[in-house]
């Protein structure tokens, strides 16, 4: 039986990890002024990081979680972030549509964890 510090060392490290790539994916929206190639130089630098926690998190995870639970974890974080950064970085207002499809999709992550 997987210990609790198991189960969510790997959900803590891809939460990190999403963090780091919401900002090198999206972060450059605010300053779209800056050159192309820079916002690429920059954002590869901020994904090196998320890639020195995703790695490990799913190598870490795959011990308790099957591979589809690991993305599914992954996803389910990352519009979990992304909603939260789109409101506190780029100050975009949050739509009831938006929620509603998210939640959607939780929802439907939620069965890939059934008789589990």
């Amino acid at each position: 039986m997987p210990t609790l510090w198991e189960r969510l060392l790997p959900i803590g490290l891809l939460t990190v990890s999403n963090i780091f790539m919401t900002f090198a994916w999206y972060g450059h929206l605010k300053h779209k002024a800056v050159a192309l190639w820079l916002v690429i130089l920059a954002s590869w630098l901020i994904a090196l990081p998320e890639y020195a926690l995703a790695v490990p998190a799913n190598r870490i995870g795959s011990a308790v979680w099957s591979t589809a639970q690991l993305k599914t974890i992954q996803e389910v974080i990352t519009l979990t972030v992304f909603i939260v950064f789109s409101v506190t970085y780029l100050g975009e207002a949050v739509r009831w549509q938006t929620l509603v499809g998210f939640g959607f999709i939780a929802l439907g992550a939620a069965f890939v964890f059934l008789g589990r």
